[in-house]
């Protein structure tokens, strides 16, 4: 049935969408009175006209409109003899008769309206057209997923045409959008222009989370990199209850959407994570857990826990959630895990994860959302003295590092200290090894239950360390209790 449908469809002689009518009205009244350029869309170009002589007509009524010129029968016919396709047709009447034919100049915005319609339908029709053309001759190296991928992308890019914008803004527009941030930011409850991380020292050092970044958190492994997102997620889904527009997506692509669920139940229940997983609980526990299930079963929290995704399918399924339920924070666990393409895998593994990144920056850009991507350290830091990481520990450090607009790094030291736990060594008395194992132990007494946010890089501010408190048992950061609170360090 639908290997017929399919057949019948591409023998068919299909009639794309047009209006020629609406064309030519709409060009007669541009040259009866050229204001009538000011009065369409910004965005309504030649494009979308059925007729190549009637996109060349509006070009050149905009060029010369652009140098203050006129654009009338006269001043067009030596510009548009060249390009005049149809030779048959005397191009000076036919502007004439376009001019005379002109009915109302008050309907100008309708033919303008009607013309675009008529071009997306015809869009439309070709991506279609395309999409049966590659699964009827499929290439080897292009998956089903990535057709759909695709396809969706062209269609979201065609649904948000009139929304991206492509051309130079004037300072009036920016100068208001950049007012409105502000005064949102002071209106709003912290003071906040970003996303709510959950974290007051996090939050008053970035102002949240902001639109259109790509925020890089990045960590040894057992630092608590995925506990720390998550949390971040949940408290920004949390915070944002109020607007079912603006989900949390989160794509794990080393733990199972179960597996992170029961972290956030976890953090939230405070019941051992370890015995909320073996299913060592108390009724009194699980009472808690299920009233706590159901306190946050509405939130607009949702997690992919598609493996070896890629940057394509990431838009994709980004864009969909968006148009269907908003989308206020993307977060990835994490960037090396992410599926490169098979021409950046040829070029090396540092060229792949470079066109990851810019790929998870355009995605911001093109969503207005901010994305926080975690990211895996080298082993270099275990070769210092002093574990805290620095920017040159990232892996494949120059693309992450150039693409990021802020870039943070989680460090417990306390991690550090449990591993390097002294011992007596050979010859040493006594008393000098009690001095260095007190030594140690006054370190880790202080490190207990204590992390650190670094952040080393902000495009928008300074940078500096954010101290957290770390709830091993529940996978849970905190802000510091107020009296145990240790001041921010800003450098």
């Amino acid at each position: 049935m639908v290997d017929s449908i399919i057949q019948n469809y591409t023998n068919s002689e299909k009639k794309m969408p047009q209006n020629l009518e609406a064309e030519q009205s709409l060009l007669g009244s541009i040259l009866f009175d050229n204001k009538i350029l000011e009065d369409l869309p910004t965005n309504f170009n030649s494009q979308y006209f059925f007729d190549p002589l009637h996109a060349n007509i509006y070009d050149a009524c905009i060029s010369l409109t652009n140098v203050s010129r006129l654009a009338d029968p006269l001043t067009l016919k030596n510009y548009l003899n060249d390009n005049n396709l149809n030779k048959d047709i005397d191009i000076e009447k036919y502007l004439l008769d376009l001019r005379e034919g002109v009915l109302s100049l008050t309907k100008a915005k309708s033919y303008a309206e009607e013309i675009k319609n008529c071009y997306i339908r015809r869009s439309l029709i070709r991506i279609a057209d395309d999409l049966i053309d590659k699964s009827i001759n499929p290439k080897i190296e292009v998956t089903p997923d990535q057709e759909i991928s695709e396809t969706e992308e062209k269609l979201y890019n065609l649904a948000e045409k009139d929304k991206i914008n492509s051309g130079p803004i004037d300072f009036k527009s920016v100068l208001t959008s950049a007012t409105n941030q502000i005064n949102e930011a002071f209106t709003r409850k912290g003071k906040l222009s970003g996303v709510d991380t959950g974290f007051s020292g996090l939050n008053r050092q970035l102002g949240g989370l902001n639109k259109s970044d790509l925020i890089v958190l990045a960590g040894r492994p057992a630092m608590g990199k995925t506990a720390l997102a998550t949390n971040i997620g949940f408290n920004a889904a949390r915070s944002n209850n109020t607007s079912q527009n603006d989900s949390i997506l989160i794509f794990s692509l080393e733990m199972s959407a179960e597996q992170l669920a029961q972290r956030i139940l976890a953090e939230q229940t405070t019941i051992d994570s370890h015995k909320l997983r073996n299913g060592d609980i108390n009724e009194k526990e699980f009472a808690k857990l299920v009233a706590t299930q159901n306190d946050i079963y509405n939130l607009p929290f949702f997690i992919d826990d598609t493996p070896a995704i890629s940057v394509g399918q990431i838009a994709s399924r980004a864009r969909r959630l968006k148009r269907t339920s908003g989308l206020g924070l993307i977060i990835i666990d994490y960037i090396q895990l992410i599926q490169g393409s098979k021409a950046s895998e040829a070029q090396g593994r540092v060229q792949e994860v470079s066109n990851i990144t810019r790929g998870l920056k355009s995605i911001a850009k093109e969503l207005n959302v901010p994305i926080l991507a975690l990211s895996q350290l080298s082993r270099a830091v275990e070769q210092r003295e002093d574990k805290r990481p620095i920017l040159a520990d990232l892996r494949e450090s120059g693309s992450i590092e150039q693409d990021a607009d802020v870039v943070m790094f989680v460090y417990r030291e306390e991690y550090y200290l449990d591993k390097s736990e002294p011992s007596q060594r050979d010859n040493e008395n006594q008393e000098t090894f009690n001095e260095r194992f007190s030594k140690w132990q006054d370190r880790r007494n202080a490190a207990e239950g204590k992390a650190e946010i670094i952040i080393s890089k902000q495009r928008h501010g300074p940078t500096g360390i954010i101290q957290v408190q770390f709830e091993a048992k529940f996978t849970r950061f905190m802000d510091l209790a107020q009296d145990n609170r240790l001041p921010d360090q800003i450098y």
